[in-house]
């Protein structure tokens, strides 16, 4: 009802370790307050009704944005915003800087965390898609150790993930692959109803390209992901099939678009029918897809050009 926006009594305790958040967590009924976006919001409106909040955000060495052995490690407590501002993962991944820049506002941005997006598991959350496009991995953190999720088998549905009790989403570690000969590229594409919203659809794509100076390039690798229109585990697997060994050029990225807008699973509801979705990921993911091998093709360039 209207009138209940006063969260139920809580307990708050602020974490001074990961070791202390842990142990913490470990009783029953709590949650990690992070950015707190989504939490508070549902916390007044008693959909949340937690015994105690863990406030982690004092934890610094969650908060990291790095390169090491070949992956680029996100912490899962860097902000919206540092993400944006990394000059490391938009040389690796331009899709995080698209996907960031349409991600709520400035405000929220500076305030939430790339963790708290993937745990919300929201269907509509940005992050998730792109990262799921990337084939990045979650790393969950346990009194008994460190475990390794991929992206792609850690939301279980709306709202569910496959962290447990007494465990933490520390990092995520996405894998940077070698030079290319054709090129590497990414992009994300989303069309909202007003800036900073939720997504009607969207889409994320990641394309390694395989190539010689004048002769034919061909995908080697394809990565796409879907927001916002019921796709398992955020991904567009048949498409991503589909496009493995072909040119990439607009007659594949079309036929992929329509392969992608076949498997998902839109729901009408008041952003739009389920047809109007079903044509925007056609559309996204073509787009996405044009706009990774644009910059593919420019990676390849530059590389030949400091030969």
């Amino acid at each position: 009802m209207l009138y209940m926006q006063v969260p139920a009594h809580v307990e708050y305790e602020r974490a001074t370790s990961v070791d202390h958040a842990l142990a913490l967590l470990s009783r029953p009924d709590t949650r990690v307050l992070a950015g707190g976006h989504s939490l508070i919001p549902m916390m007044k409106l008693r959909l949340a009704q937690p015994e105690m909040l863990v406030d982690i955000n004092g934890l610094a060495e969650l908060s990291s944005i790095k390169l090491d052995a070949g992956q680029l490690r996100i912490g899962a407590l860097a902000r919206h915003a540092d993400l944006l501002d990394s000059a490391l993962a938009g040389r690796h991944f331009p899709i995080f800087h698209d996907a960031e820049r349409v991600v709520a506002d400035p405000i929220v941005r500076l305030w939430g965390t790339v963790g708290g997006s993937l745990c919300q598991a929201d269907p509509s959350e940005d992050l998730s898609a792109a990262f799921a496009a990337t084939h990045a991995t979650a790393v969950i953190r346990g009194q008994d150790g460190d475990r390794e999720v991929p992206i792609r088998e850690f939301h279980l549905g709306p709202y569910q993930t496959v962290i447990a009790q007494g465990e933490l989403l520390a990092e995520v570690r996405v894998p940077v692959a070698g030079p290319a000969k054709g090129g590497s590229g990414s992009a994300y594409e989303k069309v909202a109803r007003r800036v900073g919203d939720w997504s009607v659809a969207a889409a994320g794509a990641v394309l390694r390209l395989d190539g010689k100076p004048g002769g034919n390039t061909v995908i080697a690798q394809a990565g796409i992901g879907l927001t916002a229109v019921g796709a398992e585990h955020f991904v567009a697997a048949e498409a991503e099939e589909y496009l493995r060994g072909r040119a990439p050029d607009d007659e594949s990225f079309a036929a992929a678009g329509r392969i992608a807008a076949e498997h998902c699973h839109p729901v009408a509801d008041q952003r739009g029918p389920e047809d109007y979705k079903r044509h925007l990921v056609a559309e996204l993911t073509a787009r996405a897809l044009r706009r990774a091998a644009g910059r593919a093709a420019l990676a390849a360039g530059r590389a030949g050009r400091k030969k």
